[in-house]
């Protein structure tokens, strides 16, 4: 999983100074195991960057976050010491977005729209279920927490004879305070993977 993760970003990190990296990202930083330990969407993960190592604190989660993982050292080199603003904004609408978030970079909100298959309780609860909070939006909408800087919203319609489901995938509008475009990317592919999970007939 670490192959996803050029070395360069684990030197880099190994170079800062561990009270500014947790200042900013809200994460915390144990001296004596040169690791720092950082919650993403409300599971450890821990990151040591003289190793060049990453994992789950959880370690029967690891095939999870392949793409939480890439965010979260990112996050940790990138976040800086700015408050959720509480605003809503597309991918197109971060700096560059409008002409990298398309083709192979699109953000697979089907994977969302096809596992609930227009069954908005499903939705719901699988949303309440991550810990999600309920907002006035679309048909139904939760935001998520996903760092102490991060947090995304989830829009869900129902679609109809004409037209089909379809899932929204929002961020809060000081993202691009923290993340390239292309983290942003690995983000919210990871968010549409969890939500629309299942294994063996069970979401987890």
């Amino acid at each position: 999983m670490t192959d996803l993760i050029d070395r360069v970003h684990f030197q880099e990190l190994s170079t800062r100074d561990p009270d500014d990296v947790c200042r900013r990202a809200g994460c915390r930083y144990d001296r004596a195991e040169g690791r720092y330990t950082v919650s993403v969407w409300g599971e450890e993960v821990n990151i040591f960057p003289h190793s060049s190592k990453i994992e789950s604190a959880d370690r029967t989660r690891q095939d999870r976050h392949t793409y939480f993982h890439l965010f979260a050292i990112h996050y940790l080199l990138g976040s800086q010491a700015v408050d959720i603003a509480g605003s809503w904004i597309s991918e197109k609408e971060v700096p560059g977005g409008a002409t990298f978030f398309r083709g192979p970079h699109r953000i697979p909100t089907d994977i969302v729209s096809k596992r609930f298959n227009n069954d908005i309780d499903a939705f719901q609860q699988r949303c309440r279920q991550l810990g999600g909070e309920s907002i006035d939006m679309a048909d139904a909408a939760y935001k998520f927490r996903i760092t102490d800087r991060i947090s995304v919203a989830a829009l869900y319609w129902q679609g109809d004879d004409e037209f089909p489901a379809e899932c929204k995938i929002l961020y809060d509008r000081t993202i691009n305070a923290h993340l390239a475009p292309d983290v942003i990317y690995a983000l919210a592919v990871g968010v549409c993977r969890r939500l629309g999970q299942e294994i063996n007939g069970v979401t987890s």
